[in-house]
């Protein structure tokens, strides 16, 4: 009788497990690496052969040890769509990050700033399910000026910090609407 025998540690698997393949895997990994070289590409602005042949190595280190953090369920055929519709998101975030900035740029320069200025922190329950919508509303939230996700719990609960009532006065609203459609709750 063998050490796992004795204390049981082997898991027998049926027949029709669903794990992913290896080819998904790997597309997952191979994914990963193109986004992470891409950014890396952007935010070094070198192009020279010993700074590509870095990005290239420590992007595939990367990707090879974690890649399938942020694809937990390997690629499946709604990953295209959701792409797109993140990509739709992103105009309109900015949009709402450049009207963010100009109203904390009024509250700065406004005579009676001292005055308009009111920090608090709001709560709210989010209707968003998935960890990954909620860190993106989250994320959402933060990269608008004036407010701060504070913190989020398992339940969906969010605590925001608003530089004043306005900022804050829009949450959850169309931020969350807009993240709901994209991952598709």
């Amino acid at each position: 009788m063998s050490h796992n025998e004795r204390l049981n540690l082997e898991v027998p698997i049926s027949p029709n497990h669903a794990g992913p393949s290896l080819l998904r895997q790997a597309m997952a990994r191979i994914l990963v690496f193109v986004i992470l070289l891409v950014v890396w590409i952007i935010l070094s602005g070198r192009l020279d052969g010993f700074h590509l042949a870095l990005g290239v190595f420590s992007c595939a280190l990367v990707a090879g040890f974690s890649g399938d953090l942020l694809f937990a369920n390997s690629i499946d055929d709604a990953l295209p769509k959701l792409w797109l519709r993140f990509v739709a998101y992103i105009p309109w975030l900015l949009g709402q990050i450049l009207k963010a900035n100009l109203h904390v740029l009024y509250l700065a320069f406004h005579p009676r700033m001292m005055d308009l200025i009111d920090p608090h922190i709001i709560e709210f329950d989010s209707r968003l399910r998935s960890d990954v919508a909620r860190t993106t509303f989250a994320n959402s939230i933060t990269l608008t000026p004036g407010t701060i996700t504070v913190s989020v719990n398992a339940m969906g609960k969010f605590a925001v910090h608003c530089i004043d009532r306005p900022s804050g006065a829009s949450l959850p609203g169309e931020m969350e609407s807009r993240i709901t459609e994209m991952f598709a709750e």
